[in-house]
Parts: structure tokens; sequence; C-alpha cells
């Protein structure tokens, strides 16, 4: 067992930090708060309880305490608390692909802006974004509980300050319009979409995952792993909420390097592949990512030539 979390952990990106399993001596030293939810598990190795959100997320501030520079960070009840791992490797990625346009070195600095869609309450992407690569980031939600909970995190991490910037979506119709305006200029954008149809559809789902950490039947959504219902659910699921996102993005082809979002889905690949040239899409990638036995993709696209990806300023 030992061997194969390991393996698992080493398939991340080769810069995640968190490719090796957690150094919890090292957490409860930056952390201390975490150390009630250690134990040793049957394996003879120190782990907490991945089904008990508090532990989760103690984790989560724990892991940005020592890797991420951050003096504090906290989210609301009912908030998704997300894997730091997954999250990191989605940065990484990009920044893989933002070298190709760079003579294959990865920008950094704060002239290299991003924009994340559906930041939430936690604001992960622009932490781990800009602490791994100096970036800066633009981060939009319609729900103004986490746009405050954001506004708190930086508040409290003055670091942040002047590298995060965050807008509310006032019309939740919209994914881009309204967010980037004239003036603006991304490198990327990012997103973690809403994948499931319904709120039955994502209480079902969040069960599911529950009996899996707990290897026994769940009948209870646990705080944390519920989720505000703009995190979880989209009428249409998944693919109306991308299929939206990639004719609104048609709309500012110049204003973006390479638009991009997670795909949780690879039967949803064809349709976005099809929507993508229909809007003539200059060049379409997908990106996997593994994470122990589970896979993750993303997608992304872009409006400029090869010469223009080539001459793009960061």
């Amino acid at each position: 067992m030992k061997a194969k979390i390991a393996i698992e952990k080493n398939n991340l990106h080769s810069r995640n930090p968190h490719r090796l399993r957690y150094d919890f001596a090292l957490l409860e030293e930056q952390c201390p708060e975490i150390k009630p939810f250690v134990f040793i598990n049957k394996y003879d190795a120190e782990t907490i309880d991945f089904s008990n959100p508090d532990a989760v997320k103690m984790l989560n501030k724990a892991l940005l305490q020592t890797y991420y520079n951050l003096q504090d960070w906290d989210i609301p009840e009912n908030y998704l608390c997300p894997p730091i791992p997954g999250r990191a490797d989605y940065i990484h990625y990009i920044a893989d692909l933002l070298a190709l346009s760079n003579h294959n070195a990865i920008p950094e600095g704060n002239g290299v802006v991003g924009l994340d869609i559906g930041t939430g309450a936690n604001c992960i992407y622009p932490i781990v974004g800009n602490t791994a690569y100096g970036w800066s980031f633009v981060g939009s939600d319609i729900d103004p509980v986490a746009i405050e909970n954001c506004i708190s995190i930086i508040e409290k991490n003055p670091r942040l300050n002047d590298v995060i910037s965050l807008q509310q979506q006032l019309n939740p119709k919209f994914i881009f319009r309204e967010i980037i305006q004239p003036e603006d200029k991304f490198a990327f954008t990012m997103c973690n979409p809403p994948f499931h149809n319904s709120e039955a559809e994502a209480t079902k789902g969040t069960l599911r995952k529950i009996s899996n950490l707990k290897n026994e039947k769940a009948t209870k959504a646990v705080l944390n792993f519920g989720g505000q219902h703009t995190e979880l659910w989209y009428e249409g699921g998944e693919l109306a909420f991308i299929t939206q996102m990639i004719y609104e993005s048609a709309k500012y082809p110049m204003q973006c390097l390479w638009f991009t979002t997670l795909v949780s889905k690879n039967s949803h690949l064809p349709s976005l592949y099809k929507t993508l040239n229909k809007v003539n899409a200059v060049t379409i990638k997908t990106i996997h990512m593994a994470q122990g036995q589970k896979t993750s993709r993303f997608i992304a696209w872009t409006f400029l030539s090869e010469l223009q990806q080539q001459q793009w300023t960061f």
C-alpha cells in the first residue's frame, strides 16, 4: 500500500510540490492546529480522516501555510474545500502551455495575468499561480459570499493585495461578458466548471464521494463536501456550461492567448471540439493530467495564429 501511494503521488506534475506523501511533521511545525487530526493508520503511516471536512480544511490550511507562504486561510461552511495537489497540477500544466509561446521558457512575474472563472470562496488557483510563478489574477464568481471570503483571505495575506483582484459576475447567464473589459489582456483563462445537471445529481455525487472515503454507505452530505449550487451544478451540466464559455470566448479573440477549462467527462470532448471548430478556434489542445488512479484533463484553445501566439508579450 505504501508503494502504491508513492506511485500515485508521482503521477502529479514534475514541478508539483505535493508529489511526495504529506510530511505531517513539517505541516505540524508550520500549522500546529493540524496536529489533533493526524493519526497512524493500519499501514503504520501518518494520515488524516479524509471523510472529516474539518480535517480536510485544516490540511489545506497547513499546506497553504507551508508551501504557499500564507499566514491564514479559511472558507465558510458549506463551501467546497479543494484538493490542493490536483489544483496545483492545473496551474503547472498551464505554465507549460504558456512556455510554447515564450521560446519554451515559462513566463513569470505579475505581467502574466490569468482570469480564474468561478474562483470560489477558496481562491486556490490565484494563490498557487502567484506563489509558483509570480502571476497576477482576476478572480470572478457570481456568489457574493465567495467574493467576500476571497477579499478576507487577501486582507489576511497582504502579499496578495496587488496581485489578485476580484470581480462579481452580476448576470448568471454570462461567463466572460461583463468580466473581460476592453482594456484587458489575459495570458490565460481557467475554470473548474460545475459538472452536475441538478442539485439532486450533485447531492448524489457528494454522497458517493463520502461513501468511498468512509468505505461505507453515506446517507447525508457532510458540510464542506456539499458545496454551493453555483460550485456544483448548472442547468445542462458541464457540457452546457463549457459550450456557453466557448461561444462567449469567440467575442474576445485578441484579448486572451489561451482559453482553458477542466473537463471532467471524456465523453464531452467530441461535442466541445465541434463547437470550437464552429467558432473558428485556430489551435485546440487537450492536456491530460493523472492523479493516482484518477485521470483528468483540460482543453485549451486560442483564436490567435501561430505567428500571433509567438508575438504575444507577457
